[in-house]
Formats: C-alpha cells, structure tokens, sequence
C-alpha cells in the first residue's frame, strides 16, 4: 500500500484556508494525504484552523511543524517575502516543498533552494502550475505546429486592484476571517507582478520558452493604501511596464499595474502572421481542448481538479499541492517546476533592475519542458 503523505500547511491565511486546507480535508484525498499539521504566528489562528479543517497538530513557528516525523511535505502558504528562508528550513529538515506563488523574490534565492533541494534528494513543486491546463497545452501545440504563422508579439499582464481587500478571510471579526493583507503592498515580494502578473508570465514562457532580455518601466503609485479603518503604507512597486525579447525578434508586452487589463487573467494573447490567440480562442472561435466539450472551465482540466474540487475557490493551489504528492508516492516530476518558477523570477526581478537603472537586462535562466506535456502532467 502506497504511503499516505503528511502535509503541514505553512500559515493559515487566505491562500492556506483557501487553496490547501478546505482543499486537502475533502475526503475524496483521504486515501492519499493527510493533514498533519498547520502553523501559523498569529495567536489562536492555527488552532482554529486545525479545529474546523481537522488538522493534526496546531503550532506557532514552522521550526516546530519542521521536527514532527508525521509532517513529510511543506506546503508554504506565507508571504512572498519568507519563502526562501522557510524554504531552506524545510528542505534542510528533509522535507518536501510546495511554493505557493511566487518561489522566492530572487532568482539567487531560488537557485539557492534548487541546489539545496538536489543535495537532500527532496522534490520542488512551484506554484502556479499553468502549463498543466490542457488549453495551455493546446496553444503551445497549435504555435509550434505553425497554425498561427510566425509570431510578431504576444502581452500579458495583471491589475492589483482591491481584489485582496475583498476575500472572505478578510471580511469578517474571527481568528480565520480578519486577515490582514497588508503585505501585499510592501517590499520585499508584495506587488501585482510577483502576485498577479506571475500567472501570465508562467503561461507566456510556457508556451514560447524562455525569455532572453528585459527592459521596463517600474514604480510606486500609490503610496498608502486602508484596509478596515487603518492606513497603510505602500512600498512595493504596483505599476510595471515591461518588454521581453524571445530571441528572433518576438518580442512581449507585460504588466504588472493598480488599474487596468489588456488580456485575460493568466492567458497571453498571441499576434501571429496567420492569426491571433486571445485568451482561450483562436481567430475569435473557442479553442477545442480537452474537457471544453464537457462545460469545464481551464483551471478544472488538470489532473486532480474532479468533483467538488472543480467547485471549489483556489483549486490551481491544490493541483500544484498534489502535483507533489504523486511525485513523492510515484516518482513523476511536476511541470510546475522549481527552474520554470525561477526564470519568471527572474524576469520580474530584471524588469526592476532595468527600471532602476535604465538599462536592457540581460536574462542567464533556462528551463526545459517535455514535447508532450498531456503525458507529462
């Protein structure tokens, strides 16, 4: 019998509740996971998610869930900006790792937890897994069999907005409902492109592979934002205008701002010669993929998306999550890889360089993808 697999959820906020724990207490998973533990800092919020989610064990700090023998995997439900040393904590413990977006701030940072994760022999899944959705899969195929032409351009992007202040989790007077996101808007990990715009930016080299230069225009707009009653202040950068070269003179357009969409969230629009992919068409017709016949939306069409998950909030956090798992219990790698989840860092982070210095940034990361990624996801 195949081992079940412990997880311990790494902060009980919006994406923790969200996307791993009312996810991972389905029983439909039972069979596989268990949720061994849960920790976050805020006093009384671990032990009440623990309660209603029934989880195992509820702890203050990570270095107590990193010691229990019971916990085998980490999914890191924190801000952006602890990743990397929760990160290391938990692959120097021996543990397995889930990032929730994005992997780390830097792509040092990220190559650092890669070379770490190899010494131990313990496996990287980063979040957002977007090439496991079959549309992606599909626009991949169609522009490298040739059926748009030869590409000119492509643009993707995300607005911040007030989605964060609007959450359930955030709205209500208990431990799990009044959670502050306040990070979001502060350095170092807060801001559209590593929250929002990293979707798109993952489908983007997902289908064209990876970028080879960036330049951009960066900033902070909006320097105080108030969430119930209380003003904060905004360090992080909410208003990000970069340009990628692909090599070939395909070039992309890429945004990360407070106001304003030009594609679909986390589908790029393609120009090619012969025609033009916008979200999930192809020259204004649906694109045929798998699961479209069926009413399934992209995010229902990976692996572990089937029955009350495909009703369920955040249910990409919970692919990823169980990406993992299956990686742990049979040996196969993720697409949603730690390498492709760097190379977008590192395109977000040479997009700020670039800003800050006024100078076309040149990008050394690569990631490969198998041929066939239906077989692979």
């Amino acid at each position: 019998m195949t081992k079940r697999i412990g997880i311990g959820v790494a902060g009980a906020g919006s994406i923790g509740i969200r996307g791993a724990l009312e996810h991972l207490c389905q029983q439909d998973v039972q069979d596989r996971i268990h949720l061994a533990a849960v920790c976050d800092p805020v006093p009384g919020r671990a032990e009440a998610a623990a309660q209603k989610y029934g989880v195992a064990r509820a702890l203050l700090t990570l270095d107590e869930l990193l010691k229990l023998d019971e916990v085998d995997m980490v999914v890191l439900a924190s801000p952006i900006g602890l990743h990397y040393e929760q990160g290391l904590a938990a692959i120097r413990a021996g543990k397995h790792v889930h990032f929730n977006k994005t992997m780390t701030v830097t792509s040092a940072e990220a190559t650092h937890l890669i070379e770490e994760a190899e010494a131990r022999g313990v496996h990287l899944v980063a979040s957002p897994g977007q090439m496991l959705r079959h549309v992606n899969q599909k626009i991949r195929e169609l522009i490298q069999n040739g059926e748009l032409g030869k590409i000119s351009w492509a643009a993707t992007g995300a607005a911040f907005g007030a989605y964060h202040e609007h959450e359930g989790v955030r709205t209500g007077n208990d431990v799990l409902s009044n959670i502050n996101p306040s990070w979001y808007w502060r350095k170092p990990g807060g801001g559209p492109l590593y929250d929002m715009t990293v979707y798109g930016l993952h489908t983007l080299t997902g289908v064209l592979g990876p970028a080879k230069r960036v330049t951009a225009f960066s900033g902070a707009a909006i320097t105080e934002r108030e969430f119930r009653g209380e003003k904060y202040t905004c360090d992080a950068d909410d208003n990000s205008l970069l340009l990628l070269d692909f090599g070939s003179s395909l070039y992309a357009f890429v945004h990360g701002t407070f106001s304003g969409m030009i594609t679909e969230f986390g589908q790029p629009s393609f120009f090619g010669e012969k025609g033009v992919v916008t979200g999930i068409q192809m020259n204004g017709s649906p694109i045929d993929f798998e699961g479209r016949a069926e009413g399934l939306a992209p995010w229902q069409t990976t692996p572990h998306v089937t029955g009350v998950h495909r009703k369920m909030g955040e249910a990409h956090v919970f692919e990823d999550t169980m990406q993992l798992v299956r990686w742990i219990q049979e040996g196969k790698p993720s697409l949603a890889s730690a390498e492709h989840a760097r190379h977008v860092i590192e395109i977000i982070e040479a997009g700020y360089r670039s800003a800050e210095t006024g100078q076309v940034q040149q990008l050394t990361t690569h990631f490969a993808l198998p041929q066939n990624l239906a077989e692979a996801s």
